[in-house]
C-alpha cells in the first residue's frame, strides 16, 4: 500500500481521526473508507475493537499504524483513523439550507456541522475562500457529523444563488431589519439561513438578500461567537417548522 501522508488540502483522500468521527465515516460513508488505522496501544479499546470488526466485515483494510497516527493527529493517544475518499454532497431538493459564507476557524466548523445534524439541516454550502471541511481537525470537531451531512463547496456567494435562484435567504447580520422571534414566522417556502466570517461577518451588500436576520444580544459584548449564533439561528429555525 502507499505511505500515507500528512494531511494537506491538495491530497484526494483525508483521516477522520478518533474512535468515534472514524466509527461515524464506516456507519455512515461506507463507500468512501480507504482504510483503517489503530495503534498498537488500542488492543484493550472495546471501541476500537468493535470499530475494526465492522471494517473488516465492512471489507475495509485495517493495519497498525502508530507512526502514522502520529502525523495525522499530532497526538499520541490516538488510537484509530479512518481514511476516506473526499467528496461533493449532493442537496436534497427541498430541504433547508446551512449557508457558512467564508469560514475560517476549523473548530467552528465542526462544531457548527455536529449542531446543523442535530437540528436535522442536512445540506451545507460552504463558499471559498474557508477553512478546509476535510482538515481532519473539522472531523474530529464534528465527531463525524460530517459523514451524514450533503457538504458542497461554491466559489463564491454568486454561484450559489445561481444554483438556488429561488431559495428564500435568512442572512444572520448585527444590522439586521428583522429580530430572529419574527424572522422565523417569515419563512414562505424552502430557505437558507447565511452566516457570516467569524471576523467580520456577512458583508453590508448582504443587507439586501432576503430577510436581514438579527439576534438580539446584551450591549455587553459585541457579538456572538459564530457556533453559538448559528445554533441560536438553526434551533429557532427548525423549532418553528416542527410547529
Amino acid at each position: 500500500m502507499a505511505r500515507l501522508e500528512a494531511y494537506n488540502k491538495s491530497l484526494d483522500y483525508s483521516y477522520a481521526p478518533g474512535i468515534f468521527p472514524a466509527t461515524e465515516c464506516l456507519k455512515n460513508a461506507p463507500d468512501r473508507c480507504m482504510r483503517l488505522l489503530l495503534s498498537s496501544a488500542s488492543e484493550n479499546s472495546a471501541g476500537a475493537n468493535a470499530l475494526r470488526e465492522a471494517a473488516l466485515s465492512a471489507g475495509v483494510r485495517v493495519e497498525i499504524a502508530d507512526r502514522a497516527l502520529e502525523r495525522i493527529s499530532k497526538k499520541e493517544n490516538c488510537f484509530a483513523a479512518m481514511v476516506y475518499k473526499k467528496a461533493e454532497g449532493v442537496f436534497d431538493e427541498d430541504s433547508p439550507h446551512v449557508v457558512l459564507h467564508h469560514p475560517s476557524d476549523s473548530g467552528n466548523l465542526g462544531t457548527i456541522l455536529r449542531t446543523a445534524l442535530g437540528f436535522g439541516l442536512v445540506n451545507i454550502a460552504i463558499i471559498r475562500p474557508a477553512v478546509d471541511s476535510d482538515d481532519p481537525r473539522v472531523t474530529r470537531a464534528s465527531m463525524g457529523a460530517a459523514f451524514s451531512l450533503n457538504v458542497r463547496h461554491f466559489d463564491s456567494f454568486e454561484a450559489y444563488r445561481q444554483a438556488y435562484p429561488d431559495r428564500q435567504l435568512f442572512p444572520f447580520m448585527l444590522t439586521g431589519a428583522v429580530p430572529l422571534d419574527e424572522a422565523v414566522r417569515k419563512v414562505n417556502g424552502p430557505f437558507a439561513l447565511v452566516f457570516g466570517n467569524e471576523a467580520s461577518g456577512l458583508p453590508d451588500e448582504f443587507a439586501q438578500q432576503g430577510i436581514s436576520t438579527l439576534i438580539p444580544h446584551s450591549s455587553r459584548i459585541d457579538s456572538l461567537n459564530l457556533a453559538i449564533a448559528a445554533g441560536i439561528g438553526m434551533y429557532a429555525f427548525t423549532s418553528k417548522q416542527e410547529d
